[in-house]
């Protein structure tokens, strides 16, 4: 699989990853800290053989694309066993989707994973997966006491192929 997330700000970065180590701590849940998971939100994540020809449209669709705010607003779960945080799904967010999905849908032998396509895509920052039942109520508890409204900055975007994780490419801007 390949995905294709956004990446943030030192200061966006620093207050997510406390969230992340704070869950941690809190659950004893060290999946996100142990897979080395960056604060990131995911923009689309699909299957395809032709990796060349994904790298190549990535770059110059990347290239096109700008730095932008994101506002954080809201604490949701994926049931059984993920904490996210959600962002506003704002103009900014919605265009990357669209152009992201534009540039790679017409690909031959491209899977784009429903829930990642524009108007479908639901924006969030994972920190914490791999939670049971009584975890998932430490970490929301926790987060009821911690979490507060913030904004950050895009500052990159990157894509990446799973199993095992790498980074393919990354461009900032």
């Amino acid at each position: 699989m390949y995905l294709i997330s956004l990446y943030f700000d030192k200061k966006t970065n620093q207050r997510i990853q406390q969230y992340m180590n704070q869950l941690a701590k809190k659950t004893g849940n060290t999946a996100m800290i142990d897979g080395q998971v960056p604060p990131h939100i995911t923009i689309s994540a699909f299957e395809t053989k032709q990796e060349d020809e994904v790298i190549e449209r990535f770059k110059r669709t990347a290239l096109e694309l700008q730095s932008g705010t994101i506002q954080w607003v809201s604490v949701g779960t994926f049931l059984p066993s993920v904490l996210y945080i959600a962002p506003v799904l704002n103009e900014y967010l919605h265009t990357l989707s669209e152009q992201i999905y534009d540039s790679i849908a017409n690909m031959e032998d491209m899977t784009i994973r429903p829930c990642y396509r524009p108007l479908q895509w639901m924006p969030h920052t994972t920190i914490g997966k791999k939670l049971s039942r009584e975890e998932m109520l430490m970490a929301f508890q926790m987060m009821q006491n911690q979490f507060g409204v913030f904004s950050g900055k895009a500052v990159k975007i990157g894509l990446a192929k799973t199993n095992p994780y790498r980074d393919l490419v990354v461009v900032d801007w």
